[in-house]
């Protein structure tokens, strides 16, 4: 069972005591933020938060409802604001809003010798310090315990209104809708045969994207299941994968089956893939994480 902390002094100590043992921590299998849930700041006039990194995600969207605003990240499951950073989690809406590191403003670590650091800040526009916000998203528990996370909320959409477009040439279909003025917040390859797009806004802004997009490339107007049925299936997924965004058509001729998010050129597949992380970038990411943990407490 891992320990959960609750508050940045505990994950300090749990570290430190570690790093003067010469013991291997897994963060998130042996120590986790369970007990760190907490709202530290909601500043609706600025469209920002900081949270401690063990709040779910359902437990901040009700929170942000409340205030008609929201954290636009849908990834599978229900996870962690830690966990969303540190594997980099994103799910449809990652078209429109971006990947975790795009939303993030500030955090709090707690780096493997027990030190305690913050960088970036609470607004939209900031510049001080280095960008360790950015650079522990994907991490996954390498660099250090993410404690503390600032982030960029967006008002919640008055209408949302989903496409879902049933074709042989999802690739054709997708170029069509990216080449287009259209602006969906999400918009997915479900290969094979279906391409949805989801469209948030104003009542009527969102009826004549819906009436536009028919007109390109016809479909029909669906429920938000679809939506829930990509999640579970990237959920689900044993392999992630990337493409050149412009060569869609030939990446699906090649696999059976898959979730395909077009525009940022990522696929999630049944099954397991080798890691194509190319030599130069792996020895990059070893030499960051010894400059973070130079005596390897972080598994």
């Amino acid at each position: 069972m891992p320990q959960s902390v609750s508050s940045l002094e505990q994950a300090s100590a749990a570290l430190r005591a570690a790093t003067a043992a010469g013991r291997k921590l897994r963060l998130g299998a042996d120590l986790d933020a369970g007990g760190m849930g907490r709202i530290l700041e909601h500043e609706a006039g600025d469209l920002t938060c900081t949270v401690e990194a063990g709040i779910r995600l359902s437990a901040l969207s009700a929170a942000l409802a409340r205030a008609g605003q929201r954290l636009s990240l849908d990834p599978p499951g229900d996870p962690t604001i830690g966990a969303c950073l540190a594997g980099n989690l994103s799910g449809p809406l990652r078209h429109r809003f971006g990947a975790p590191r795009d939303l993030v403003l500030g955090v709090t670590l707690v780096l493997a010798d027990g030190t305690i650091v913050s960088a970036g800040g609470k607004v939209v526009k900031n510049v001080a310090g280095y960008d360790l916000g950015k650079l522990v998203c994907g991490s996954r528990g390498r660099l250090a315990f993410i404690g503390r996370v600032s982030l960029r909320l967006h008002p919640a959409p008055a209408a949302a209104a989903t496409v879902v477009v049933e074709t042989a040439d999802p690739a054709g279909v997708a170029a069509t809708l990216l080449g287009s003025q259209l602006v969906p917040s999400a918009l997915d390859v479900l290969h094979p045969g279906r391409v949805a797009v989801l469209f948030e806004g104003g009542a009527a802004a969102v009826s004549a994207q819906v009436v536009a997009t028919q007109a390109l490339v016809g479909g029909a107007e669906a429920d938000v299941t679809v939506w829930g049925e990509s999640r579970e299936r990237q959920g689900a997924a044993l392999g992630r994968t990337s493409f050149v965004p412009g060569a869609l058509g030939a990446f699906l001729d090649g696999v059976p089956e898959a979730i395909v998010r077009p525009a940022a050129g990522i696929a999630f597949l049944p099954n397991a893939v080798p890691d194509e992380t190319p030599a130069a970038v792996r020895l990059l990411q070893e030499r960051v994480r010894e400059r973070f943990d130079p005596r390897g407490v972080l598994a």
